[in-house]
């Protein structure tokens, strides 16, 4: 494939000189991001087409079936991943910018379908070229700094989903390169935000008494934005923190790192 030169680093934001391989790429909404939070999909594609990828958005994805599969439908999860894997089918690598949708193709997919037949080896190849979004650009593209800049103290929220995928300091690692702000530490990062999708609906009185708990956390650091990975957190944490009437910007990870 084509190389491409970007940079990274510097007071301008720019992304350091380092040749790089151009890769084609398809994009994994999500529902979340599609329904609720669309921002991020543009951010997630306007970052790697600026480090010079090529972005496809596969028109035939809806659901990646995990509503299905953590309410027990297992032959419904099992059609939705059927779908999703035909929609996804070629060799492009894929990026998702939640850790919740990319743990269920990543970790859940291959074991839908019985080992050996088609359909679990075809779930194989689609988990293997999938990748959270800080995962693809720390792990795969060896990327720290991707330019970005933003002015002011911010907080991170660790989604419980990354610790599925076997992450752990990715995404903080992106946020503590952006040029121009401030890293504050939150006190008990890693703990659930209390959304946990069907969760919250089925358990709103200890959904609320978890995501207050966080809100506190992220009010003490006095950060004027918290970032995540996840647009279940940020749609669970920013709402709570409008209800308080915080002041505080919420900010998916993809947002924060096209920020110029």
């Amino acid at each position: 494939m084509d190389r491409v030169l970007v940079q990274d680093g510097g007071r301008q934001g720019e992304v350091r000189s380092a040749t790089i391989r151009r890769m084609q790429l398809s994009l994994m909404i999500t529902c979340l991001g599609d329904v609720i939070r669309p921002e991020t999909g543009k951010a997630a594609v306007g970052l790697l087409r600026r480090l010079g990828h090529d972005v496809d958005f596969p028109k035939a994805q809806t659901c990646c079936g995990q509503p299905f599969y953590n309410s027990g439908f297992a032959d419904l999860a099992q059609a939705q991943a059927k779908h999703t894997i035909e929609a996804f089918a070629g060799e492009r690598t894929v990026v998702v910018p939640s850790g919740s949708c990319a743990a269920m193709v990543k970790v859940e997919y291959p074991h839908l379908f019985e080992e050996g037949s088609e359909w679990h080896e075809r779930a194989k190849e689609l988990a293997a070229r999938t990748f959270e979004l800080s995962d693809f650009l720390v792990n795969r593209l060896g990327l720290t700094d991707v330019g970005a800049r933003y002015e002011g103290k911010i907080t991170y929220h660790y989604a419980c989903h990354l610790r599925g995928l076997g992450l752990s300091a990715e995404a903080e690692t992106l946020i503590r390169h952006v040029a121009g702000a401030t890293f504050v530490p939150l006190d008990r990062q890693d703990q659930c935000c209390g959304f946990g999708g069907s969760f919250s609906v089925r358990y709103p009185q200890i959904s609320n008494a978890m995501v207050a708990d966080k809100t506190r956390c992220i009010t003490a650091t006095t950060a004027d934005a918290v970032v995540s990975t996840d647009a279940g957190c940020l749609m669970n944490i920013g709402g709570k923190l409008r209800r308080e009437g915080r002041p505080v910007e919420v900010m998916h990870l993809a947002e924060l790192l096209e920020r110029r």
